[in-house]
């Protein structure tokens, strides 16, 4: 089992950038596929970005794509999220989230293990 910790979330202005991090403990950090999902107030929860145990693979989908990017150092035992050009529909709670499932057939309730969230707000 695996624990996880976001922190790097803060109030930006439209257009700035932030990194977020999510720190691992506990199991093994390699054998998680990893991802980054956010809610903002009064929506549903939604993926913002997947990477593979290895790092190699991600996927993104449309509302992020070319504007966030994540990454993980599998020896910090850390995943981040590199977020650009952001916007005031960017904000909401961000949540770092592990799996063991293969992240090509994961589902969001195949990620059972969870951070407890950073806010991100970016005013206009």
């Amino acid at each position: 089992q695996v624990q996880l910790a976001e922190s790097g979330g803060g109030t930006v202005q439209a257009g700035d950038s932030l990194r977020l991090s999510c720190a691992a403990s506990g199991g093994t950090f390699s054998n998680y596929a990893m991802a980054w999902f956010r809610q903002g107030s009064g929506k549903e929860r939604g993926i913002v970005a997947q990477i593979s145990r290895g790092g190699v693979l991600t996927h993104y989908p449309d509302s992020v794509k070319g504007r966030f990017t994540i990454s993980r150092d599998n020896g910090e035992n850390t995943v981040y999220l590199q977020m650009s050009n952001l916007k005031p529909e960017d904000t909401a709670i961000y949540y770092c989230a592990a799996t063991t499932a293969n992240w090509k057939f994961a589902t969001e309730s195949d990620y059972g293990y969870w951070g407890r969230g950073t806010q991100v707000t970016v005013s206009s």
